[in-house]
């Protein structure tokens, strides 16, 4: 009984990620229509991103859990559908993608840290917030380069209060990697000692 289970979850998983990755092209095709420069971009760096799972499968003898990769995958479908629209138009939207990142960033940094034998808290918070804010320069940087040479930004930055919430919510990702990730990678977090 309990294979059949973990056979239909797989299965339903698998489904899930296919939906994604046809998600992320129809983000692409859409961004092309709409000659949105910031959607296509997006939406190939996430559909590469969205194959990572099976590459660190394959090259580092790890093996996701179905809702992992479903999880992880969803992430780079939210940041690219992000592009045609919501980031603008709903007022949520970029806190959910920055947190979302931020649990994944902090999960990697969690299983190497416990994979090390060390405690992984400060690292995870550390880690999270310093590649926060290089991104948020990266994004100022990007936009306001295009703006200067007339073209269209595929990053966008919205100014000083935007760039603190971004950061507070890369936080709140971190936190909930502190609180939840002993737990739920503990399928990666096995030491290799």
């Amino acid at each position: 009984m309990k294979l059949v289970t973990e056979t239909a979850r797989t299965s339903v998983a698998r489904e899930a990620e296919r939906g994604i990755r046809y998600g992320l092209l129809a983000v692409f095709v859409v961004g092309l229509r709409r000659r949105n420069a910031g959607a296509v971009v997006n939406a190939v760096l996430a559909l590469a991103a969205a194959y990572l799972p099976d590459v660190l499968e394959r090259e580092y003898d790890v093996e996701f859990r179905p809702w992992q990769r479903v999880y992880a995958e969803t992430a780079m479908l939210t940041h690219a559908v992000g592009m045609l629209g919501p980031y603008d138009d709903v007022w949520w939207w970029d806190h959910l993608t920055h947190a979302h990142s931020a649990t994944l960033l902090g999960g990697i940094v969690h299983v190497v840290a416990r994979r090390r034998g060390r405690d992984p808290g400060a690292r995870v918070v550390g880690v999270v917030m310093c590649t926060g804010l290089l991104w948020e320069l990266a994004e100022y940087a990007i936009h306001t380069t295009a703006n200067r040479l007339g073209l269209e930004p595929f990053l966008v930055s919205y100014g000083r209060t935007d760039t603190l919430l971004d950061l507070a919510f890369n936080l709140v990702g971190a936190a909930l990697v502190l609180a939840f990730g002993d737990h739920a990678l503990k399928n990666f977090a096995e030491d290799e000692t």
